[in-house]
């Protein structure tokens, strides 16, 4: 049985998760780079009331884009490994399962950010589990 449909969600999902590395890699860099995000931000009326604001903005961002890295680079490997049971029909159950954990932990560790990429693992992960193989009749056993 081709599992086409369920490599090609994991794929998208992969793709998305990429996306979200990028973005939480972005976070990191903004963080390391203090001159730019002042820039960015810049006030003439800018008080230390306000400088406390950005820092506090940069170290969030900074925590929060580690998250992002992390919990993408992770989604991307398992849907990888995933991707490779499909193929060829090996084993799409253990695949299903670790799609739709996947899916499901990592929308929630990111708080909804990786959602996207969440729906398309959970739905690759139900089709692995619900797809059954077509019985195929052998004619010489009658």
């Amino acid at each position: 049985m081709k599992r086409t449909a369920e490599v090609v969600l994991s794929i998208i999902g992969a793709l998305v998760y990429g996306f979200l590395a990028i973005i939480g890699g972005a976070m990191v860099w903004l963080q390391n780079n203090r001159d730019v995000l002042e820039e960015t931000v810049s006030d003439p009326e800018m008080n230390q009331e306000n400088m406390l604001d950005i820092d506090m903005m940069m170290e969030t961002m900074g925590t929060g884009g580690w998250l992002f890295l992390i919990t993408a680079i992770i989604a991307i490997v398992i849907g990888i490994v995933s991707m490779v049971l499909f193929k060829g029909n090996k084993s799409p159950k253990l695949a299903g399962i670790l799609l739709l954990v996947v899916g499901v932990i990592s929308t929630i560790a990111t708080a909804g950010a990786g959602i996207f990429g969440g729906v398309f693992y959970v739905i690759a992960g139900i089709m692995g589990l619900v797809r059954k193989p077509k019985n195929e009749i052998n004619i010489d056993q009658y």
